[in-house]
């Protein structure tokens, strides 16, 4: 069963920093490009942060750029997320996935998402 399970998410002050992080199972991590996605409410899912599968290249999206940085422990099937310098519109919750869908829904979607961890950047 393919699975995401994000954590370290939480509270913080602005120019405050988090690491999160994302346990995946279910398939082999290390042939699979990854990427962070936030959703904040009343908003579409936006791209954050992607890493190819051997973590040797990476990409941002603007408001990301300087600041996150995407890593991967291909052993531990784990990615992480580094946000430093965060800022109240970071606030959102976080997901992680493969840019590749393993499976499709119905209408096309991807099938899996994890339950993502909600980010708070608030003074």
């Amino acid at each position: 069963q393919v699975q995401f399970v994000e954590s370290g998410g939480g509270l913080v002050q602005p120019g405050g920093s988090l690491t999160l992080r994302c346990a995946a199972s279910g398939f082999r991590f290390s042939d699979y490009d990854m990427s962070w996605y936030r959703q904040a409410p009343g908003k579409e899912r936006e791209f954050v942060a992607s890493i190819t599968m051997g973590g040797r290249t990476t990409a941002y999206a603007d408001s990301a750029k300087g600041r996150f940085t995407i890593s991967k422990d291909n052993g531990q099937n784990i990615l992480y997320l580094r946000m430093n310098n965060l800022k109240p519109e970071d606030t959102a919750r976080y997901y992680c996935n493969t840019n590749s869908p393993i499976a499709t829904d119905s209408r096309g979607r991807d099938a899996y998402w994890g339950q993502g961890t909600q980010v708070t950047v608030s003074s």
